[in-house]
């Protein structure tokens, strides 16, 4: 009876529990101090910067000026001159604007790949997360079997001594039991380094000792079409090829305006002759555009129109995924709902089995093969549940519904 109730227990996982999945507040946390998130921050930074940049625009004010001592042999006498200019380039209209525009879109760039790394780092989470509480589930279940097992050749060895078991029995059991310990020495090996690799990747996150154990997220299956919707909605990969798209066509509309290069206006005063002569103009400097700015306009036209391409491909790409985890979370859950049923009947017909064998209707040997019919059950079925609630949970973040906005 006591082995039955295992089984049920084993066959049956705890509804879905808030501790499923870290605390919000850690995971959040985790993320933004996740190196890749941090650097994309830094990368928001940067982009700011570079707006500000191109709102003020390369050009500054120039100060020059000379300062001569001028010696006239025939007069005999030395002069003290001077000659300065003050001035500054200046930028024809609409270029400025195109500048802003520019500087602008690439501070929405920036902000959306750093929330895709936020993104990206949360996906990493999940992933480690649940290989860790899969291998923990299978590790848990090679244990129970070990521990049954050990009961099964107890009662088997104690047959023997009362000479109603061959010793054959006994070797078999012993044997079955070495096997189990085995297994069970490999999940644990797999559960202690799914821990490992979790902890030193989100160092953040406040482990417990034992995973917890958990289900599949069944009541979000009727939302599955309107999470894949989500996800493309609200993809900051779609949106930063868009605002890419966007920052690159501003850029060559600039580069055509800058085929007219822009004016350098200035204010020049000088001295001769100690100040017989003085004067004060100013004066306007404009360079001829040529081939180059030519060149450099093909060159910013040919980039805008490749990354309209590539935002389309990205927004292909990102429709394709989510199409593609709609379809695979739909098949994880249908697999996992079949590997729940299985535990169910291959865990009833090893009770039987342990039963007729008990009462020495049944071979050992068909009670063992039961037995291991009912662990290799027992492990599908957490591997179909890790899968299924696993491809749940991916959905919920790619949709944003889950520790991201």
């Amino acid at each position: 009876m006591k082995r039955a109730v295992l089984i049920l227990a084993l066959a049956t996982p705890l509804p879905a529990l808030a501790q499923d999945l870290p605390p919000d507040a850690e995971v959040r946390a985790a993320l933004e101090a996740y190196p890749a998130v941090t650097a994309a921050d830094a990368r928001v930074d940067a982009a700011r910067g570079a707006g500000d940049a191109l709102r003020a625009g390369p050009y500054e004010v120039t100060l020059q000026g000379t300062l001569s001592n001028r010696r006239v042999d025939m007069e005999g006498r030395d002069y003290r001159e001077y000659d300065a200019t003050l001035s500054r380039a200046l930028r024809l209209p609409g270029k400025a604007a195109l500048d802003r525009k520019a500087g602008a879109l690439g501070v929405e760039v920036a902000i959306n790949r750093a929330e895709d790394a936020r993104h990206q780092a949360a996906l990493a989470l999940a992933e480690l997360w649940y290989r860790w509480l899969g291998a923990s589930a299978k590790h848990r279940n090679a244990v129970a079997t070990h521990v049954n097992l050990e009961q099964a050749a107890r009662a088997i060895d104690r047959r023997v001594e009362l000479r109603d078991a061959a010793v054959l029995d006994a070797d078999q059991a012993a044997a079955a039991v070495a096997s189990a310990a085995l297994r069970v020495g490999d999940a644990l090996a797999t559960r202690d380094r799914a821990r490992a690799e979790l902890a030193a990747t989100f160092p953040e996150l406040a482990l417990p000792i034992d995973a917890p154990d958990f289900e599949v997220g069944e009541p979000y299956e009727t939302k599955l079409a309107a999470l894949a919707a989500d996800a493309v909605i609200k993809s900051h990969d779609i949106t930063a090829a868009d605002r890419d798209s966007e920052r690159q066509t501003a850029l060559a509309r600039r580069a055509k305006l800058d085929r007219l290069p822009d004016p350098t206006l200035g204010l020049r005063s000088f001295q001769e002759r100690s100040g017989q002569e003085k004067g004060m103009g100013v004066f306007i400097s404009l360079p001829f555009g040529g081939s180059h700015r030519r060149g450099l306009a093909e060159e910013a036209a040919s980039t805008a129109l490749a990354a309209t391409y590539e935002a389309a491909t990205v927004r292909r790409e990102v429709e394709a995924h989510s199409a593609g985890d709609l379809a695979e979370t739909r098949a994880r859950l249908a697999a996992w709902r079949a590997a729940r049923d299985a535990v169910v009947r291959t865990d009833a017909a090893a009770s039987k089995t342990a039963r007729g064998q008990d009462v020495g209707v049944i071979d050992l040997a068909d009670r063992l093969y039961a037995d291991r019919l009912a662990y290799e059950a027992r492990a599908a079925e957490i591997d179909a549940r890790t899968a299924a609630a696993s491809a749940v949970t991916k959905m919920r973040i790619d949709a944003h519904a889950l520790w991201i906005e």
